[in-house]
């Protein structure tokens, strides 16, 4: 699970690793917003502010790896 991402230069390898069903509206829309429809699904984003912001407001459905 991510926990606090900060902004840097690095990019992101955002996987969800958990279902949106039951969630907040606000929370599938942060998921739509990454790009993630399903789980298991990753998808490689730079660790701006904005992304930043939306991986930590959904950390307990995405897992958050530096790509490489």
């Amino acid at each position: 699970m991510a926990k606090n991402v900060l902004v840097s230069d690095a990019s992101l390898e955002i996987t969800q690793i958990k279902s949106a069903i039951g969630g907040k509206q606000n929370q599938r829309d942060t998921l739509r917003s990454l790009g993630l429809k399903r789980i298991g699904h990753t998808v490689v984003r730079t660790a701006d502010a904005v992304t930043v912001g939306m991986v930590n407001t959904v950390p307990h459905l995405v897992k958050v790896e530096e790509a490489k």
